[in-house]
């Protein structure tokens, strides 16, 4: 890798979830410490498995010695206990001083990402300003960087006043910097030595897809209008041009020159046009391809590997780990199940990456196939149905909420209102929360809630829906559905949108992964979220699973071999469950969504 041959001492990982953040990340800090380097390696990330990678136990308050790796330390920031001590330390004080009401609403405002994020933010800023904690090393990698939202509302002057007791507007984002003890200079100084390209370099991980690209690109963007431009692409996780495998005379499986699989072969054509379409800003950064590994990246022998690429050139016949997955339905076992009721909401959620729009588009087509009318729609910015399928499909009817539409048109309204009580840094700061992913999903719900009543005819199918913590925050701060219930008739009966949403037999909420590690933990923390809003997740859906689609390839069959303890994973958390197979062809238009429904179970 570029940066492993003149390293800046702070190194931060960002990207999606199941990148491979951790992994290269976990390996960047092994190679320097091999080249006799002090290195602490940090993660900030809720679902950290740096004790997984390293088979050993990781502080949460001291760095941990790794064996084997002579100079190289690790440490865990618990982004969730610290987002806890915010809440505590804000709301604790409060109880018994404000109405019980206002307690509720302040808590929720406490329980988003943002405020997992800055609660992280302040650790690690902690961290970096304490020399006695981080001078005896040479370099310091963080495991997940600040997002660029995050980096703006810590410029911001206000966001240091105590904001979140006034705040009425309902915004998400404002109340946890209220809550920051620290100096304000300590803030500054670490942002801004993010923006020192001697001292930081940004590395943005992705893998040779479209939707991770481009989302590498916005947030390359992002970064560089805050000044970090030391920036650096890493594509993981691409299957290699000429990694062909045989069989050796002694059982294990050794690279040779045999022809790959017809999956092996498509899964390349598919990653040669995603990087034929690279975004030109993310192309002029320097790249570093890592190739897709035949085992999970666990241990240092497995982290050497990964960037040397002196690999053992044996592949392992099948990782520990998991047992051969039970016969697990197809998706159309999912659509009878929904069909059942002849009309319905079904929301189908999931992180970004996992395929969401897919599985959305491919139950719509199913359904309209069947002789129903259905409407298809989306709330995600960087979803195009009408590149999925085409606009002519019998009893089905596409349309697409645009976010950025609503979100201006909510943010009008409440700059319009609050905006007007306060005073140039006041409004700054407020402009600034607006644009956040929560705020976002606040104004996109009160469009999707007027689709909703469609339902009550067809079926109505929603790809990406609003966290929990979205419902949650709409229910405290009184924007939807507490309004309604106050303004209601004595006696009259009164269903709100989080009341149809809280109801299986009106509404059918469908989560989508991917059998990896951090989509299926990340899954797990949007079940419990949900869960946490009075929803219980009707289904789960496994996308492109190489299991189930059993490749020849021996680099793959060890990859789908390593699906397997997730598999049992999502089992276990599943109330039902369907598993779509890693198919050759793109699935994309009716036809091809269609056979995604029809697939055997494995």
């Amino acid at each position: 890798m570029p940066l492993l041959k003149d390293p800046t001492r702070l190194l931060f990982f960002t990207g999606k979830g199941g990148v491979g953040k951790t992994s290269l990340a976990c390996a960047t800090a092994v190679a320097l410490a091999d080249q006799g380097r002090q290195v602490l390696l940090v993660s900030t990330d809720p679902a950290s498995n740096l004790g997984q990678v390293f088979g050993v136990s990781i502080g949460e308050h001291a760095p941990t010695p790794i064996p084997g790796a002579p100079g190289l330390f690790a440490l865990n920031i618990n982004p969730e206990a610290a987002a806890q001590a915010y809440r505590d330390r804000i709301v604790g004080p409060l109880r018994g001083v404000l109405p019980a009401e206002s307690l509720k609403g302040m808590e929720e405002q406490l329980s988003g990402a943002c405020t997992t994020e800055i609660a992280a933010f302040d650790e690690f800023t902690g961290l970096l300003t304490d020399s006695a904690a981080t001078n005896a090393f040479d370099h310091v990698i963080f495991d997940t960087a600040p997002t660029g939202h995050t980096l703006r509302l810590l410029q911001l002057p206000t966001a240091w006043t105590n904001y979140l007791e006034s705040n009425s507007t309902g915004a998400s984002c404002l109340g946890p910097l209220s809550g920051l003890q620290k100096q304000q200079q300590q803030y500054a100084q670490a942002v801004a030595e993010l923006a020192n390209g001697k001292a930081t370099t940004v590395v943005i991980v992705a893998r040779p897809q479209h939707t991770s690209l481009a989302e590498a690109d916005r947030t390359s963007h992002e970064l560089a209008m805050l000044g970090i431009v030391n920036q650096q692409l890493v594509i993981n996780g691409g299957l290699p041009a000429r990694d062909r495998v045989g069989s050796s005379g002694d059982g294990d499986i050794r690279v040779g020159e045999v022809d790959s699989d017809p999956l092996a072969a498509a899964m390349r054509r598919r990653e040669a046009a995603a990087m034929r379409t690279l975004p030109a800003a993310v192309a002029a950064l320097p790249i570093f391809h890592v190739p897709l590994q035949p085992w999970n990246m666990v241990g240092l022998s497995a982290l050497r590997a990964l960037l040397s690429g002196n690999r053992d050139e044996r592949l392992p016949r099948q990782p520990a780990g998991g047992d051969a997955p039970q016969s697990l339905p197809a998706l159309s076992a999912l659509i009878d199940a929904i069909e059942l009721s002849g009309h319905g909401l079904v929301m189908v959620l999931g992180k970004g990456g996992v395929g969401k729009t897919t599985v959305a588009a491919a139950l719509a087509v199913a359904l309209a196939d069947r002789g129903h009318a259905v409407l298809l729609t989306t709330t995600d910015p960087a979803a195009h149905l009408t590149m999925t399928v085409e606009a002519n499909v019998r009893n089905l009817a596409v349309s697409r909420i645009d976010p950025q539409v609503e979100r201006d048109r909510y943010r009008r309204q409440v700059l319009e209102t609050s905006g007007k009580q306060l005073d140039e840094a006041g409004r700054r700061l407020l402009e600034e929360d607006l644009r956040s992913p929560c705020t976002e999903e606040i104004a996109v719900f009160q469009a999707f809630s007027r689709v909703m009543r469609e339902s009550r005819e067809k079926f109505v199918v929603v790809d990406t829906a609003p966290t929990g913590h979205t419902l949650l925050l709409l229910d405290a701060t009184g924007s939807y559905h507490r309004e309604v219930i106050r303004h209601a008739q004595p006696g009259s009966h009164v269903v709100t949108p989080l009341m149809r949403l809280q109801d299986p037999s009106q509404t059918k909420m469908v989560i989508v992964t991917l059998p990896e590690t951090t989509p299926v933990l990340e899954a797990e923390s949007l079940q419990s979220d949900l869960r946490r809003a009075g929803i219980e997740p009707w289904a789960w859906v496994v996308n492109a699973s190489l299991a189930a689609a059993a490749p020849r390839d021996p680099l793959l069959v060890a990859r789908a071999a390593a699906e397997l303890p997730h598999l049992k994973r999502v089992r276990e958390l599943a109330a039902r469950l369907a598993i779509i197979p890693w198919v050759a062809d793109e699935p994309v238009g009716s036809e091809q969504l269609l056979k995604l429904t029809r697939s055997n179970t494995i």
